[in-house]
């Protein structure tokens, strides 16, 4: 088995997995947090596609949007942590150099899509509060269905180089993959190959997609903001403010632990490596986890509906 992961080879038909490098000891222990958030996501994100689905006054673009966010973020997590339990606890490392590629792919697919949606959101916010008299008719369902469609082609197309380029490399020095899943970087790195294309179109889209994205969210948040405080009471300030606040707590959830990824990568090359591994495992989980209850908390028409639910279900 040993030679196996040293002999030459051009395409190996299967990887190894370390799972967490330097905490295999701690595996079934770390397991239980990351079972919990996977637990917590399925059941949120489920939760707020049945509700919105049920209820006839949630067919609002936001609420769309909060279910294309929902089903992203039940692709990312599932595309992930089913591979890492087997890992943390039937020692399972081994993955075929196909189903590779597909999880690298939907990783970096379904993180891209997370934020499309967001700008989305932030152009419904926009809409209706900077343009309330026009939101019925400016967001009709044929527009939220075709803002959809672009968020879906954008995120696919771009991504669909990733795996692509990672099967045109030669993989002869090793197939092990220090690392829970597929991450792109991560497996490209084990070529014996000048891999600078995948290195840089990686980054390119990485700054594109975000820094795009942030931009167009600060450009609505301007908006907004003068909208807001163009408002003639400190109470109607609020109120309104108040309807961004679910969007806000999801855009932080999502960017924030970006920007510190690419920091650690950039200036965190003395850190351990099992580090670098929970915070990408930490942002794959987290923010699928949060969202369903930051939108069940803050706004008011979910949490009336899921508390009804649960009460109906209870009588």
């Amino acid at each position: 088995m040993s030679d196996s992961n040293t002999t030459d080879f051009t395409n190996p038909s299967t990887f190894i997995l370390l799972g967490i490098p330097g905490l295999e000891a701690a595996h079934v222990w770390i397991s239980i947090p990351f079972c919990t958030m996977y637990i917590i996501s399925i059941l949120g994100n489920f939760t707020i596609l049945f509700i919105v689905k049920r209820e006839p006054s949630l067919h609002e673009p936001m609420y769309y949007f909060l279910c294309m966010l929902a089903g992203s973020d039940l692709v990312l997590s599932t595309s992930t942590l089913p591979k890492m339990l087997s890992i943390f606890w039937f020692n399972s490392r081994e993955i075929d150099f196909s189903a590779c590629l597909t999880q690298l792919y939907f990783v970096a697919c379904f993180l891209v899509m997370d934020s499309g949606i967001l700008v989305a959101m932030a152009l419904d916010r926009y809409v209706a509060i900077c343009h309330p008299l026009r939101h019925s008719t400016t967001l009709t369902s044929p527009v939220v269905m075709k803002i959809a469609l672009a968020v879906v082609l954008r995120s696919g197309m771009l991504v669909l180089p990733f795996p692509f380029l990672a099967r045109r490399w030669p993989y002869c020095r090793t197939n092990i993959i220090p690392h829970s899943y597929c991450e792109h970087m991560a497996m490209v790195k084990l070529a014996c190959a000048d891999i600078h294309i995948s290195s840089n179109y990686s980054i390119s889209v990485g700054f594109m997609v975000t820094g795009l994205d942030v931009f167009f969210i600060m450009v609505s948040y301007i908006q907004i903001l003068r909208a807001i405080f163009s408002l003639p009471t400190k109470d109607a300030q609020l109120k309104t403010f108040g309807t961004c606040g679910s969007h806000l707590c999801v855009i932080l959830s999502i960017y924030i632990p970006s920007v510190f990824s690419a920091l650690m990568h950039r200036f965190g090359h003395n850190m351990a490596v099992y580090f670098h591994v929970l915070m990408a495992n930490a942002y794959l989980l987290v923010p699928p986890m949060l969202h369903p209850i930051i939108y069940g908390v803050r706004t008011k028409q979910i949490r009336d509906r899921v508390l009804r639910l649960f009460t109906h279900k209870g009588i």
